[in-house]
């Protein structure tokens, strides 16, 4: 019984010291839950900091908009697609920023538009020009209470987005033009008139799935030959074989975090 017991312990220990242990492994619960609060209005989010965060320090900020299935309450959903880019633990420590994810109610949009379902593709009448939705509104003015923050580069701010988050990344640039140094923009849309208002010489990298049925690709082809019309520097990926989940491909290319981070504001510009 002794023996079996020893041969037992030996084979436990050997099973421990074979097996992968890393004590530094990310995981979602690293991006931590907040509320914005603005008068009767919240907005959740979270945010992940840089490894070894300091006060002291200046940071880029990355603000990501989900799309519309990860609508809710949980401050949790917003997460699902995206949120892995950013807690790669080599990307974290090439590129140290702040990387906020908010979340919409269910019953809000980002954008402004009015979406028909009941046809595939879905019917899209963007609105941008009008007042901006309750959540992107909300979304602003936590950016700019996180923008006045000493441990911010106001020069490297970014936006970006899929799906309902595409159209949203669209409109807050429209809405925020002197904000961001560059942005991206998966599987969205928006009014192709609001391209006008754009920077000069703006940088977006717009990406598309050839075989989106909700979605419809013509619609980024659209904002980034305007965008690019209007003086933009819009670069556009599409992807031959994707339906809707482009995102999917967008977040695993490996020039994206690098091209996002290499972008300044240039105040001439605006």
């Amino acid at each position: 019984m002794k023996n079996r017991l020893k041969y037992l312990l030996i084979a436990l220990g050997l099973i421990l010291l074979l097996t992968p242990f890393n004590i530094n492994a990310q995981s979602k619960e690293d991006f931590k839950k907040e509320q914005f609060i603005s008068e009767n209005d919240t907005l959740n989010y979270r945010v992940l900091f840089p490894d070894n965060f300091k006060k002291t320090k200046k940071y880029p900020v990355v603000l990501v908009l989900h799309g519309a299935g990860e609508r809710g309450d949980n401050n949790e959903a917003q997460l699902v697609h995206g949120s892995d880019v950013f807690l790669n633990e080599e990307n974290r420590e090439k590129f140290p920023a702040i990387v906020i994810f908010p979340q919409a109610p269910k019953e809000d949009y980002w954008a402004k538009v009015e979406v028909k379902r009941d046809t595939m593709p879905f019917q899209f009448d963007f609105r941008n020009k009008e007042e901006p939705t309750k959540s992107l509104n909300l979304v602003m003015k936590m950016m700019d209470s996180v923008v006045a923050q000493e441990y911010v580069n106001k020069d490297r701010v970014y936006v970006g987005g899929l799906s309902m988050g595409g159209m949203g990344t669209y409109e807050i640039l429209y809405k925020k033009p002197d904000m961001f140094a560059a942005a991206f923009a998966i599987c969205g849309g928006a009014n192709p008139e609001i391209a006008e208002t754009y920077p000069k010489g703006f940088n977006i990298w717009i990406f598309h799935g050839e075989k989106d049925d909700i979605v419809p690709p013509r619609f980024s082809k659209r904002m980034a030959r305007e965008i690019n019309h209007n003086g933009g520097n819009a670069k556009l990926t599409l992807y031959p074989d994707d339906n809707h989940n482009s995102w999917d491909s967008a977040f695993s290319e490996p020039y994206l975090l690098p091209w996002l981070f290499s972008k300044e504001r240039n105040e001439n510009t605006y």
